[in-house]
Parts: structure tokens; sequence; C-alpha cells
């Protein structure tokens, strides 16, 4: 994985934020934020605003006159986002506990959304939104503003912008600004709201660019966005991704609702369908439609066959359309939904670096896979590499003498795909190149730094690939890359630093030395290219999506790159073969991210892009390290809970094992991944195939943690404490009805039919007798929609 910042080459290339022409949003009202903005983040050369302490800025939009812009976001809202008003003129909002008024005319409002950022790099700032009604009760939610500018693209906003101003440049990364949308309590008017205070530049600040409402409808149910997808159904149809809100006072159940599309030359080929929605409640539905062309298209919502609410959509630009490398074609690509229902996958750091195995121990831990750099870049050396080095295997020794000793001798595909089908895991990621620059696959004329020249002197890829599709078919395969390599000489035109210490974590494209003996170490199997990106990239990417077939291109490090093309060509090609591939949010360009890669994090609310957290069983490593005992690898319970968390935010687990130089798996991984897949076999109902739920994430109080999951026929509730007192206790406005019935996953026949009861928002489920005691480590209750 990658360790601490980088930063981004030049890609050298301009985009303004993207405008959405299929939505019609009469219904979003947009607040005048002028008389509050106290922040110029906009500017048109550097140091001109100062948006963050360091006088840094986002660029100003490219094509557009001074004064207030209308921004329709991918969900259908309409924001007044001024972008650049002018010299020493405030565009944006730092909050600090500023309340905006809201006028009572007009019908209540069913949700609030903004478009926000923070104003410090690689943390997140948290802070609350009180929303005040005119009965003078208030509602709070968590805004969780991310970073306004990464290297790597771990979250994309709803805005993205190829660039940012420092004070005295311009910076090739992409800067962001995302949007946030809050559940209003159901028919209340909304006077006012509050902004969080954030006033400490050390901590960060979050700012705000555009608060929009968006009304209630007379039906109660209503239509709030429509967006045409490039996604497709099993006889090739196009999906049309249809949003839609209850802002009534009553829950949709029984037969529930029916959504079709209609057009000129636009037919619904099967239509969605949502069972149950409840007041201040939101759902996503897919459509399957033909057709292509700009079309007026109408959605209808129909309960028993007759219509309840329809709204109309003009000049919707719907088809399938060829992939190219234009920014705003390859940003609709998208995760497929196997990606978004799978939940769960295994990554595999496996490579020479397995050899010395060594990463030291907690809290002194660093990436073992970094082995190499670390030994030879002793400012950043926190946990001491160096020394391990030179009392483990002496002076002399270059890194490319553990060649010999990465043998794969007990290395078993087979009980390696068996393993992680046994986990639960749907996927796997496995490492075909770290920035080692040594590859498990065959890279042809590429480089003969491979495991086929050296060591094992096989193709480690291909045989995990052949036996998963041999013995585990319902695996999709993935392939991790990393796009620079540290010391490759080729690389020396794109090698970068993040900061200007010797501290900073770089992939400099310099030949290594000998921390000890100062000669330079070799590159062995180097092979002289014109350019690294055209002649050893860009072909690598192409040898696995096409000869060794990978469902998930997971790069890593993106910083100068080729992927753009290299997307195009596999997009269209994989449709072209009927698959949906997808590719991670780490290839160096913001525009190619079908998910987000947080590392070792989660988050405390849902997230509308999919995202995928990735960790390793080890408290902090990828790569295997000898240095960490048993009891510190992560247990099956915390690795249940973890998955539990993630997947009600709208996420995926990627959870790494480290394989020995010898490919035997570490028993304590083994046995906790086998504890874990136990369970989750169990209740497999409440993980795969599910959606999060918009209205709250998670319950967290003294004694209680709870998490929701839901699908078309059921709610759930999974408790990571054992509920006490016989009975479980969830402050949250459920989605139940009087004639559901309520259960214990996986108790058995007691577990069924237990009683409950719902009084001001607070549900109690009656667990009676030991029946909690018969499961482990999260208890998953299920709510049967039946009324």
């Amino acid at each position: 994985m990658s360790s601490g910042e980088q930063i981004q080459e030049p890609a050298r290339m301009r985009r303004s934020p993207s405008k959405v022409g299929w939505c019609q949003v009469e219904s979003s009202v947009p607040l005048d934020l002028t008389p509050y903005y106290n922040n110029q983040g906009f500017g048109t050369y550097p140091g001109e605003a100062s948006f963050d302490v360091l006088n840094q800025s986002y660029p100003a939009f490219p094509a557009l006159d001074y004064g207030n812009t209308s921004f329709a976001s991918r969900t259908g809202i309409r924001y007044n986002l001024p972008g650049y008003r002018g010299p020493s003129t405030p565009d944006n909002i730092i909050c600090s506990g500023q309340t905006i008024n809201v006028s009572l005319e007009g019908k209540p409002y069913f949700a609030a959304s903004f478009l926000h950022s923070s104003d410090v790099r690689s943390k997140k700032v948290l802070g609350n939104v009180t929303f005040n009604y005119a009965d003078n009760t208030t509602s709070v939610k968590e805004l969780r503003s991310e970073p306004w500018w990464a290297f790597l693209t771990i979250t994309r906003g709803e805005l993205v912008y190829d660039s940012f101003y420092t004070d005295n440049s311009t910076n090739w990364n992409t800067s962001h600004i995302f949007e946030f949308e809050a559940a209003l309590q159901p028919g209340k008017k909304l006077v006012s709201i509050t902004l969080p205070n954030t006033t400490n530049t050390t901590e960060g600040r979050i700012h705000v660019f555009g608060v929009s409402l968006w009304e209630g409808s007379d039906a109660g149910i209503g239509v709030q966005s429509a967006r045409p997808t490039q996604k497709w159904s099993e006889d090739g149809s196009q999906l049309v991704e249809v949003i839609l809100n209850n802002s009534g006072d009553e829950c949709v159940h029984g037969e529930g609702l029916s959504i079709e599309i209609t057009g000129q030359g636009v037919e619904t080929v099967e239509a969605g369908y949502i069972k149950r929605l409840c007041p201040g409640d939101q759902k996503r539905v897919t459509v399957a439609i033909s057709g292509s062309g700009a079309k007026d298209l109408e959605v209808i919502v129909s309960q028993r066959d007759e219509k309840i609410h329809s709204r109309s959509f003009k000049d919707v630009q719907i088809g399938l359309t060829k992939w190219t490398t234009d920014h705003q074609n390859l940003a609709r690509h998208e995760s497929p939904e196997w990606f978004d229902n799978s939940k769960f996958g295994i990554f595999i750091h496996w490579g020479v670096y397995s050899v010395p195995g060594w990463g030291n121990s907690t809290p002194y831990e660093s990436y073992a896979e970094w082995f190499w750099w670390y030994t030879t870049h002793l400012a950043g050396d926190r946990s001491n590499f160096r020394g391990y080095r030179e009392e483990t295997f002496g002076p002399e020794l270059n890194y490319d003498d553990f060649f010999p000793n990465f043998t794969a001798a007990k290395y078993d595909p087979k009980e390696w795909v068996d393993l992680i089908a046994d986990a639960g895991a749907k996927y796997f990621v496995i490492t075909t190149k770290h920035h080692d620059g040594f590859a498990l696959f065959d890279a042809g004329n590429t480089t003969n730094r491979t495991s086929l020249h050296y060591g094992p002197q096989r193709d480690l890829v291909k045989d995990l690939f052949d036996a998963a599709r041999e013995h585990q078919p319902a695996l999709k395969r993935g392939t991790y890359f990393s796009i620079p390599e540290w010391f490759n000489p080729s690389w020396g035109p794109y090698g970068f630093t993040q900061f200007d210490r010797p501290s900073s974590t770089s992939h400099p494209g310099i030949i290594a030395r000998n921390p000890y003996t100062n000669k330079t170490e070799p590159y062995t199997g180097h092979i002289e290219v014109d350019d690294f990106i055209t002649d050893v990239m860009v072909p690598q990417m192409d040898i696995l999506a096409y000869e060794y077939g990978t469902d998930i291109v997971w790069c890593d490090a993106g910083a100068s790159n080729g992927t753009d093309g290299f997307a195009a060509r596999w997009f269209n090609a994989a449709r072209e073969q009927g698959r949906e591939v997808t590719i991670n949010s780490r290839c160096g360009t913001a525009f190619v991210n079908d998910f987000d890669t947080p590392e070792y994090a989660t988050f405390a609310t849902p997230q509308r892009q999919k995202w995928e957290s990735n960790r390793g069983m080890d408290p902090f490593s990828y790569g295997y390290n000898r240095a960490t005992p048993d009891e510190e690898y992560m247990n099956a319970t915390t690795l249940i809970t973890t998955l539990v968390d993630m997947i009600s935010k709208n996420g995926n687990l990627l959870l790494n094992i480290g394989p020995r130089a010898d490919g035997s798996i570490p028993q304590v991984e083994i046995d906790n991944l086998r504890e874990a897949g136990e369970w989750i076999k169990k209740h497999e109902e409440a993980i795969y195939n599910t959606t999060y739920w918009f209205k709250q994430a998670e319950v967290v109080d003294e004694g209680v943690n709870i998490r929701f999951t839901q699908t078309d026929d059921a709610f759930y509730i999974l408790s990571l404490i054992e509920p006490i007192g016989g009975k479980l206790v969830v402050d949250a406005p459920i989605p139940i009805l009087k004639g559901d019935r309520v259960g214990l996953v996986s108790a058995g026949e007691e577990g069924q039919d237990l009683a409950w009861s719902n009084d001001d928002g607070v549900l109690i489920i009656e667990v009676h007798g030991d029946m909690a005691a018969k499961v482990d480590k999260c208890w998953v209750f299920k709510i049967e929609y039946l009324a």
C-alpha cells in the first residue's frame, strides 16, 4: 500500500465542474448565502485567494462570469454556487455556528443538502448541523467534511477540479467539493439552520458553498431525480436510477410502488419496485429501459395499478454510449451492481518483501511491504527498518538478494481460493506488482523483474486465477497494480516527492543506494524503455485486463499515468463481452474512479459514492510482518463488526492477508477468517445485496451499538452488543408496521415472531429466555415486511 503523502505530477488538463442536463429541479430551493460569506475560496491565479491558511485556493470556474451560477448535482439538487465573484470577494462560508434563516412560506421541506469541503489535508473535519423547526424542536445531523484535496482521489467530490492554486504555483492534484444530504423531520416547518462551529485552523474548518432545500410533494411520494447510468440489466437494457422521497405522513406498504419510465421511443423493459417507504425516507431504485438519444421522459409512480405521482424530465440523453478519453465521459462509469452487492473482499499482499517480512510491532509498526524504501530513506524510518536489516542480514545484502528466498514452495492456489470463499468474501485482489517493481505475472517484454524469471519461476497470478475459475468460479478476480516503481530508472522523469523535507514519502525513479555501503543496488530484470508510461505501465495494465481477464483494476500510488486511454479501451471491450468491470480511485485521475478507497478508516454516515475501505488483519501492515504477535491480528468478532459497520454506510471491506515468502498463510489469519465466514453465511441475508438506510446509519449510546441494512422485503437491525435485560431498545424511526414479523436471525425457531412495540419512535423488541446467548459476534434482527 501507499504510505504517507505524495504529490502528483501535472496532468496538464483543465476541467470545469460537470453540469447535469438531464434533470428538471423545480422542487429544489437554493438558499441565498451571500450575507454569510466570509471566505474567498476561488482564485484566478496563485495566491489571489486564501481558502486555507496557506493561501491556497480552488481554480476559478473557467468559462463563467462573475456572480451566482446554477449547478445541479447527480442527485437532482440545484444550488446557487457562486464560484469566483471577483477580486477580494468572498464566495463561501467558514462555519462558525452561524444561523441561516429559512422562509416559512411553501411546503414543509423533505431534506437539506450542502456543498462543502474542509481545508486541511489527510483528515476529515466533523461538525453538527442543527435544524430548527417552528414548533421549537430541533434535529441534528453530523456533517463529515472531506479534505478539499489529497494525493490519490481517495474520495471523489460532487464537483471535481483538475488542479488547485498554492500561494505561488499550480498544483495538479485534483481538488473537490462534496455534497451532503440530510433528512428533515417529516411534516415539520423548518425555520433556520445552525451551521457547525469549526474555526480551529489546525484541526481544520468546514466550508459551505451552497445550501438547498427539497420541497415535499403534494402526493407525499415524490421523484427527486432520474439519472441514466451506463449500467445494464441481464438482457442488456439500460438502467436508470430513480430517487424517490416520501414527504407524506403515511408509510407505503402492502403492494408497494411500481416505477416506470415512458417517452417517445422509450419503453420500460423492467419496472422498478419499492415495497416499503415511510415518511422522511428516501430510496433509490433502478428501471430498465430501451431507447437512445435525447428524449423527454416521464417517470410514473403507481400503486395498485393506479398512478399516484409523475414527473417530467426534458432532453434526457439516454443510451449506452461508447467510452472515450473525455473526462466527462469517463466520470459516468460506476461500480457495477455485483461489486456494490458483494460487500466483502480479500486483499493479498505477497512479494519479495515477504522474505524479510518485518515492520516492527505496535506502536512503532509500519507497512512491511515498504521494507526496501524505509531501509534506504532513513529520515522516514520511524520503525528502525535500517537497524533490523543490518542486524539480521548484514551490511552487504541488497534488496534483490531476497529474490531466491521468495520461493512460493508451499503456495497452493486452491487452498487460497477455498479459504477466501470460506471466509464469505465474494472477490479477491492480489498484488500483481508492488512499488518494488517485482511482478507476479508474465509482464511480457516490459520487464524481466518477475516471478517467472526469479524466485518461484512461475506465474503466481495465473495460478491463482486458474484455481478460482476451476474451484470457486463465483469469486470475482482483482489485480492490485502499483502505477510507479520506487527505484526503476525509467520512472525517473515522473518521480515525485510529497514535501520539501528528507522524511517525505517519495517514488524517485532513482536507483537505490545500500544504506551501509552507499553502493548502488541492482534493479534486477530491468529492461531499458523509451517511456515508462507508454512502454511499461499501460502495456502491463493491458496484459492484466485482457490476458488475465481481471474484473477489478485496483491501482495504487497513481501519479503521472496513462489510465484514461487504458480505461476507455477496457470498458468498451468488457461491454462487448457482456462483462461489468470496475476500477478504483487510485490510478491518478479523479475521473476514472468507480469507488473511493479510504485506508484503515470508515465513515460515520452513509456515503452516496460507493466506497471500499482496505486494511490488514495485521493492525498496521499489509505485507507479512513476523514481528506481529498472534493476539494483535484482527479476530473474527472484530472482522464482523467492522464489516457490518461499513456496509451500513454503503461501503465494502477489502481485508488483507499477508502470506509468507513460501506461500503459507499465518494460521491465525486462516482461523479467524473461517470463524468469521461461518457467521457471515448464517446471516448473509443481512449482508449481501443490501443497501444502507437514508435516514440513519447507526445508533451509538450507552449500552447500545446498532447498525442498519435493508432489502426490498426486509429491514435489518444489527446490534454489535448482546441485548441485555431481555429486550433490544432502538431509538430510531424504524420503518415497521403492525402486521410485520420480527425475528432474530440464526437463533432457531424460538428466535422467530418476537414481540415488539413501537412508541414515539422507540422500537422495543422482546428477546426472551437465553435466546440471545445462542448468537455471537453480532445480533441480527429481521423486520419482515408483511403489512
